[in-house]
């Protein structure tokens, strides 16, 4: 049995090994540009503002108290966003002294170098079978579909993170140019791959300003951190989504992104993308988030007692912007899913 300061100690060192990583990210950037899709100025923005290598003990603590514990952890990496392996083998090394780790074969790279980079005996790489694991856990990090998947073919107990999306709460009272600049840097990040990327911004004010607001300041982005390559499979749902929603309400679509304003019933994919929703007041807005309740992960706002009143209760909350920065603090998912 380690003691909690023991477990802190090790997920200390894996965020050393990260800051690491950062620092020699040069190495590493042009393999995870091509591998994740990003372009090389999102591969730069995600190195820089998005790796937690400035976790607080406080964080870590409160990482290691959710992190359970197992005699070994066997960890599945998914590819969406590619410095994710850092809180994944955080919260297994706190959980336990073995943790083998089997990254995505499509982006494996920041999970390689930040296992070499950590020099721990205790995380190793491993391409491991799940319907073969017969001892203490597996965290497995995916689609639903995937998580189902290994559920059915696993022995032993499996915590699975699954797929969630972020939303925007706009109030009445909001800055409307600060609150879209806010909101394009959130989007932009990993081009909107991630659980906590936001699809959808509820507005309680004027949702046309904001959406003019909002296309201009992901063109402005668009300008320093071009979006990357998105798959046939993404481009062709972005198509059929644009049409719905040209179809349902209004579109704005620039060289790279497109703002509808429409009803909340078509959620936009990735590939920075964002559906705008009007609410006429707090009880308006909390009806729009209830029945995506199960899928949100995060909910990013100007009003932070206004995001505490409608934000469903396992969501993370946070200001405009840094939805997609996180505390080190345990899983970034905190629906009852994870489990």
């Amino acid at each position: 049995m380690r003691s909690a300061a023991d477990r802190a100690r090790d997920v200390r060192r894996l965020v050393e090994a990260a800051r690491a990583v950062v620092r020699d990210r040069a190495r590493w950037a042009a393999e995870i540009a091509a591998s994740s899709g990003l372009s090389p100025e999102g591969v730069e923005r995600a190195f820089l503002r998005h790796v937690e290598v400035d976790a607080s003990d406080d964080a870590i603590a409160a990482l290691v108290a959710r992190a359970g514990d197992a005699p070994e952890v066997h960890v599945v990496l998914s590819a969406n966003v590619f410095v994710a392996p850092l809180r994944a083998m955080a919260i297994a090394r706190a959980a336990s002294g073995r943790v083998r780790v089997r990254p995505s074969r499509r982006d494996p790279t920041f999970a390689r170098a930040l296992v070499d980079g950590a020099r721990d005996p205790a995380i190793a790489i491993a391409d491991f079978d799940v319907a073969n694991v017969d001892r203490g856990e597996i965290h497995v990090y995916g689609r639903d579909e995937t998580i189902a998947d290994v559920r059915r073919r696993a022995r032993v107990k499996v915590r699975g993170h699954g797929a969630g999306m972020g939303v925007a709460l706009v109030s009445r009272d909001a800055r409307v140019d600060d609150a879209a600049r806010a909101l394009a840097e959130d989007v932009v990040a990993f081009d909107q791959r991630g659980c906590l990327s936001p699809r959808v911004a509820i507005v309680l004010g004027d949702a046309r300003a904001f959406a003019d607001a909002l296309s201009a300041a992901l063109a402005d982005e668009e300008r320093t951190v071009p979006r990357g390559v998105l798959s046939e499979d993404e481009a062709a749902e972005a198509a059929r989504w644009c049409g719905s929603v040209a179809f349902a309400g209004e579109l704005a679509r620039g060289r790279a992104h497109a703002v509808a304003i429409a009803p909340a019933s078509a959620i936009p994919p990735p590939g920075r993308h964002v559906l705008v929703v009007p609410a006429a007041d707090e009880a308006a807005a909390a009806a729009i988030v209830a029945p995506l309740a199960r899928h949100v992960v995060a909910v990013g706002s100007d009003d932070a007692a206004l995001a505490a009143r409608v934000a469903p209760p396992h969501a993370r909350r946070s200001a405009l912007g840094d939805m997609q920065r996180p505390p080190l603090d345990g899983p970034v998912d905190l629906r009852p899913e994870w489990r």
